[in-house]
């Protein structure tokens, strides 16, 4: 058959190849392997059996590939368990005892802790949803045209100052019912009057005349219905209609 004459004279090729002794002593392994690719180049060419084609094929990918050195081998064998070691991790880092503690934590014992864990972000989710509805009800108790002109007009600054001194009149528990503010500029007043609206305490201008010129006064006093001040100001709410949270 002349498939297997084919693979008989690819061994004798091999053999007559290797064997260093009956070799042309100056031929360099380069040139010899350049020989045997050729050879079996051409033979694949001839051959007409499907297994015996396949079989020169893959002797010539294995030609064509170049022997590799140990460290070369060693390499393909990586990472570990064959090749060079890992560094430690973090967890074989730490303690011992400490590490087989929350390795070895109970089921039920890793249950309520998950509960527990849920549970606390549940209720400080819930209680965040509180303060922004609260927040969202004083804001709403601020009449729209000064609603529209701190949104359009946002002075951060100048409202803080007018919240701490709201906040701290509504959170003193001594006697003193009244606050007045002496505010001439008619905006800072409007703004004025949207703070006290926001935190549900009554504002009422009145005018007056000092040294010869009008004067303004601002006068705040508790509702019946004024309570605690909200855990969100109003600077804090406005910055975050301003990012999308409300």
């Amino acid at each position: 058959m002349a498939s297997a004459d084919l693979l008989r004279r690819e061994e004798e090729f091999y053999s007559s190849l290797f064997d260093s002794a009956k070799g042309d002593g100056v031929r360099s392994r380069s040139q010899l392997i350049e020989r045997k690719i050729e050879a079996l180049e051409d033979m694949a060419t001839k051959v007409s059996n499907r297994r015996s084609r396949k079989w020169l094929n893959d002797r010539l990918l294995i030609e064509l590939v170049p022997r590799l050195h140990v460290e070369e081998i060693k390499g393909l064998f990586a990472p570990p368990p064959w090749g060079e070691e890992l560094p430690l991790s973090a967890f074989c880092r730490t303690s011992v005892g400490e590490w087989d503690a929350f390795r070895s934590i109970d089921m039920d014992t890793e249950a309520r802790l998950m509960q527990h864990m849920k549970s606390s972000s549940e209720k400080q989710r819930t209680h965040v949803d509180e303060d922004e509805l609260v927040a969202v009800n004083a804001w709403r108790r601020i009449d729209r045209q000064t609603r529209e002109v701190i949104k359009r007009n946002f002075l951060p600054d100048l409202l803080e100052i007018y919240e701490e001194r709201v906040r701290t009149f509504i959170e003193d528990t001594s006697d003193k019912d009244v606050l007045v503010l002496n505010v001439q500029d008619p905006f800072q007043r409007l703004l004025l009057h949207g703070v006290c609206e926001f935190y549900n305490v009554t504002s009422t201008t009145s005018s007056s005349v000092r040294d010869g010129k009008p004067w303004k006064a601002t006068t705040i006093k508790k509702r019946q219905g004024t309570g605690v001040p909200s855990r969100i100001t109003l600077v804090s709410f406005l910055r975050m209609k301003k990012n999308g949270s409300q």
